[in-house]
């Protein structure tokens, strides 16, 4: 069984829904789901907030946090899943923001990514450092998103 199949089955069992917000990933993490046979079950959408307008505008994450760490931050990861899950209306809410490369982004190396995972009993939040081309990080941060969701459920 795949990540994806596994996060959809454990959702399933609970009788919950999910939504993703992506920056870097932009939409890779929903189409693993959306790939699953069945995935109409808990899935809700996805939001690809890859402007940081639109991390801020549609799934609400605070400007001033913005202008202090920029849009590459486990806080901000935070605020995205909260989002998510408010606009879409879903029990989870997965959310990743990051810089694939090729250059840094506010004062943040190429490779880190940050991943938020919010349900209805906790919000985790995790950042990692992933090397290789902006496929490989993009790619790599997607498995990391899934394995966050199965550790959190």
């Amino acid at each position: 069984m795949t990540d994806a199949a596994a996060v959809l089955s454990r959702l399933d069992e609970r009788g919950w829904t999910v939504a993703v917000a992506e920056s870097l990933t932009g939409g890779l993490v929903v189409s693993e789901l959306v790939s699953v046979p069945g995935a109409s079950r808990v899935l809700r959408g996805g939001v690809v907030a890859y402007a940081t307008d639109v991390k801020r505008d549609v799934l609400g994450v605070d400007a001033e946090l913005l202008d202090a760490v920029g849009a590459v931050d486990t806080a901000v990861a935070r605020q995205m899943a909260e989002g998510v899950r408010r606009v879409l209306g879903a029990d989870v809410g997965i959310a990743t923001t990051g810089v694939a490369g090729p250059e840094p982004q506010d004062g943040k190396p190429v490779g880190t990514v940050c991943i938020a995972v919010a349900t209805p009993d906790a919000v985790t939040t995790g950042a990692e450092m992933f090397t290789g081309d902006r496929d490989a990080i993009r790619r790599a941060a997607t498995d990391a998103a899934l394995t966050a969701v199965l550790a959190q459920l």
